[in-house]
C-alpha cells in the first residue's frame, strides 16, 4: 500500500504545484463530453425517466472506468512505469484545491479594490447563481459557500474514495491496488459530473436526473461528515474559532437543501463568525436558503482570504490522514 500512498500524495503535491492541467485530453473534460454525448442520445431515444437516468450512470461509469483498465493493461505491458504515470495523472487531474483556491482570491482581490463588478464577474466562474446585483456582501458570501462547500467535492471526496478503493483492492488480495483506487476516484468524479450536468430538479431532468443526484449525496455522505474533524483540526492550525465552528455545524449542518453541503459551510460560517446562505437567485428561480451560523461580522474579502488558508491547510490534513489509513491498512487487515 505504500505504492498507493505515493501516488495520492505525489498527485496532492502536483495540485499544490500546478494546478488544475489544462491539456486538451484532460480527464475530466473528457468525462463532461462523455456524459454530454451519452446524455443527448438517452434523452433522444425517449429515455428521460429513471430508468433512463439508471442506464445513464451505468453506462458512462463502465465506460469511463473500462477505458482507464484498458488504457493501464496497454500501458502495463509495454512499461509498468508509464501505469504508475497514468494513475499519478488521473489521481491528481481529480483534485481541484488550487484551481479552487485560485477561482477565489481573485474575488477577494477585486472587493479590496473597491471593483464590486469585477468582483461579481469572478465570482461567476465559480458560482451558478446570478451575481449581477449583489452587494459587496453578497459576494463575498458566496466566494466563502463556495469554497466551503467544494473542500469536500473536489478534495476530500476523491481522496476519500481513492483510499476506500485502495484498501478494499487489498483486502480482496488484489496486488493493483491501486487500480481499485484510480477506479474508486473516477467513479466519484463521474458521478459528480453527472450530477452536476443533469442533476436538476426541473423537465426534462426532474426523473432523468434523479439517480445521479441521490448517487452523488450518497458518495459525498460520509466525507461530508469525516469533512467536520478535519476542519476543527485545521481551524485550530489557522488560528480560527474550532469551537464555534463545531457548535454551529452541528446545530446547523441538516439546515441545508442538500444533505451534504450544510455540513462544512456551517462549519465554516461558525469558525469565521459569519452568516452564510440565505435567499440566492439562480437562472430558474430564486431559492430561499436557510442562513447558517449565528456571527455578527458582515462578510467581506478578509473572510475569503481566511477561508481560503482554512481549506487549504484542512486539505493538507485530509490528505495526511489517507496518507496514514494507506500505510496502517495492510497492518490492520492481516
Amino acid at each position: 500500500m505504500i505504492h498507493a500512498a505515493v501516488i495520492l500524495f505525489t498527485a496532492f503535491a502536483l495540485d499544490l504545484l500546478l494546478g488544475d492541467p489544462q491539456f486538451s485530453f484532460h480527464p475530466i473534460r473528457l468525462m463532461g463530453s462523455c456524459v454530454g454525448w451519452s446524455e443527448r442520445l438517452f434523452l433522444r431515444l425517449g429515455w428521460s425517466g429513471l430508468v433512463g437516468g439508471t442506464l445513464l450512470v451505468f453506462v458512462t461509469v463502465s465506460l469511463l472506468v473500462g477505458i482507464y483498465a484498458t488504457a493501464r493493461l496497454v500501458l502495463t505491458s509495454l512499461q509498468p512505469w508509464l501505469a504508475t504515470l497514468l494513475d499519478v495523472y488521473l489521481a491528481y487531474s481529480c483534485l481541484a484545491l488550487t484551481d479552487l483556491l485560485k477561482h477565489a482570491k481573485p474575488v477577494a482581490g477585486a472587493l479590496n479594490r473597491g471593483e464590486v463588478t469585477q468582483a461579481r464577474r469572478a465570482l461567476q466562474k465559480i458560482v451558478g447563481r446570478d451575481t449581477s446585483n449583489l452587494n459587496p456582501e453578497g459576494v463575498a458570501r458566496g466566494a466563502v459557500e463556495s469554497v466551503a462547500e467544494n473542500f469536500v467535492d473536489g478534495v476530500l471526496s476523491p481522496m476519500f474514495w481513492y483510499t476506500v478503493g485502495s484498501v478494499l483492492g487489498h483486502l480482496f488480495g488484489s496486488p493493483a491496488h491501486t487500480v481499485a483506487g484510480i477506479s474508486g476516484m473516477l467513479t466519484f468524479k463521474t458521478i459528480s459530473t453527472l450530477d452536476s450536468m443533469v442533476g436538476y430538479r426541473h423537465e426534462p431532468y426532474l426523473f432523468f436526473g434523479r439517480p445521479a443526484a441521490r448517487l452523488d449525496d450518497l458518495a459525498n455522505f460520509i466525507p461530508a461528515r469525516l469533512s467536520l474533524p478535519i476542519l476543527y483540526i485545521g481551524a485550530l492550525i489557522s488560528g480560527e474559532n474550532a469551537r464555534g465552528g463545531l457548535r454551529v455545524s452541528l446545530r446547523d449542518r441538516l439546515k441545508h437543501l442538500s444533505p451534504n453541503a450544510g455540513h462544512s459551510e456551517s462549519f465554516v460560517a461558525g469558525a469565521l463568525g459569519i452568516r452564510l446562505g440565505g435567499p440566492t437567485i439562480y437562472k430558474e428561480a430564486t431559492v430561499d436558503k436557510p442562513w447558517l451560523g449565528d456571527g455578527d461580522e458582515s462578510a467581506g474579502p478578509e473572510h475569503i482570504q481566511r477561508c481560503c488558508r482554512l481549506i487549504s491547510r484542512s486539505s493538507w490534513l485530509a490528505v495526511l490522514l489517507m496518507v496514514v489509513v494507506l500505510l496502517l491498512s495492510p497492518v490492520v487487515l492481516t
